[in-house]
């Protein structure tokens, strides 16, 4: 291969520097936390690009989502309309596949965009180096399957990311400037001069939110987190102390609330009801298995002592499978699980539901619930950069499958303290051990 020049035709500017200085002298581990137009994906792609040739391997670009990694990375020009992709040297490429985002090079080494909304997807490959684009946003247990496989290999990893309120972004921020090993560094507009603020003043002037423009630009942690469904409620539970150690109770009966994932994940609440209380006291996710899985997950470990009370399923769970003709209800009473079906409302008026009892939930605060707590302060609205507005519907990532299952025990709370009416003979006959 003929010799080829690193960067390319890019010199990092000499707020970036830093992280390239400790990341060419052998550091591993670097967090990131630099504001919008920081240039915080095209650095990473540059040191790929770098990296490609000095140690040959599979290079990942995580994003929360991969289509978010598409257009980000894989389309992604600088404001100049070069494309981010064309920094790496073309006497290195082999081929480019567009739509595995993928990149090969003649050293051997790959560099390829990927998402964390299905973490289960990135087991088995061996990453030796990867950038973990808007962390903040990400699934945390992307990190949780990966840190492994670095370990091992002896691969490095850069968190880059602005803040999004005090969550697993801020956790790990605070941990790694503990840990001397880790290279760590927080960036505003104060700090780079890279956006001036007459830019951002027309940001503010063209509707967009103090505390976005406090998170995006200025990296405050301590900012609101815009658009959030929850998070006042989730301020007040830790804030009253709601969250907390509310382990099973052997003296109540636990109840469920179940989404069903088909594409997504499975997500079941474990819960029980002390009077006015709702104790959610456990959690439970995955996804690519079949029901008897998740039947197998209730009668066996710490599971198994739980007296059961009621499952609560989504309406859905009525839709016939096609492959064998049964519904997944159906499915579920032939291995012995016995579901009861919330109604079918809009997901507005489920999310009403889960705000009318969140000052009633305590939520037990453990390994198994740690990622149903997180999402609960994370899920909010999809916010339109063009317009400068936000839609009326949630931004679909790894929180929504944890949310849709918050809905359901909603839905299954409300219903049960509401009167109780007789279904229609039908309905009656159609569900069957419909009690609710």
């Amino acid at each position: 291969m003929a010799k080829c020049k690193v960067p390319v035709d890019w010199t990092p500017r000499e707020y970036q520097l830093p992280l390239f200085q400790y990341l060419e002298s052998g550091g591993k581990r670097a967090i990131c936390v630099w504001h919008r137009r920081a240039g915080k994906d095209l650095t990473g792609i540059n040191w790929i690009s770098v990296c490609s040739i000095m140690r040959p391997g599979l290079y990942w670009h995580l994003f929360p989502t991969y289509n978010q990694g598409r257009k980000i990375a894989w389309e992604g020009m600088t404001k100049t309309g070069r494309k981010f992709i064309s920094h790496f040297p073309k006497e290195n490429i082999v081929a480019v596949n567009n739509t595995e985002m993928r990149v090969t090079f003649k050293t051997g080494s790959i560099y390829q965009v990927v998402g964390s909304d299905n973490p289960d997807r990135l087991v088995g490959a061996n990453p030796i180096g990867i950038i973990l684009s808007e962390y903040a946003l990400q699934d945390p247990r992307a990190w949780d399957y990966i840190r492994p496989i670095l370990l091992e290999n002896e691969g490095w990893a850069v968190f880059i990311y602005t803040p999004r309120g005090r969550n697993h972004g801020y956790t790990l921020l605070n941990h790694a400037k503990k840990n001397k090993k880790w290279f760590t560094q927080v960036l505003s507009v104060n700090d780079t001069m890279a956006v001036p603020i007459a830019a951002i003043d027309e940001e503010r002037e063209a509707g967009m939110p103090e505390e976005l423009i406090q998170q995006e630009f200025f990296c405050s942690f301590d900012a609101a987190l815009v658009g959030a469904y929850y998070g006042n409620h989730m301020k007040a539970a830790l804030d009253t102390g709601r969250v907390g150690q509310f382990p099973y109770d052997s003296q109540l009966m636990v109840n469920t609330a179940w989404d069903l994932g088909i594409g997504d994940q499975t997500v079941i609440l474990f819960y029980q009801v002390l009077g006015h209380q709702i104790r959610i006291v456990d959690c439970y996710s995955n996804s690519g298995e079949g029901l008897q899985h998740y039947v197998n997950i209730l009668e066996k470990g710490h599971r198994s002592q739980y007296v059961y009370g009621n499952h609560y399923a989504p309406h859905d769970i009525m839709a016939k499978d096609l492959s064998t003709g049964r519904t997944r209800l159906e499915t579920a009473q032939s291995l012995g699980l016995r579901f009861r079906v919330v109604p079918k409302v809009s997901i507005e008026d489920g999310i009403e539901a889960v705000r009318s009892i969140m000052s009633r939930i305590y939520w037990n605060e453990d390994r198994n619930t740690e990622h149903l707590i997180e999402a609960s302060r994370q899920y909010r609205k999809e916010w339109d950069d063009k317009k400068r507005c936000f839609h009326d519907r949630p931004y679909h990532d790894w929180t929504s499958d944890f949310m849709d299952a918050l809905r359901y025990l909603a839905l299954s709370v409300r219903r049960e303290t509401m009167k109780r009416e007789p279904l229609p003979t039908h309905a009656e006959h159609e569900y069957n051990i419909i009690g609710i």
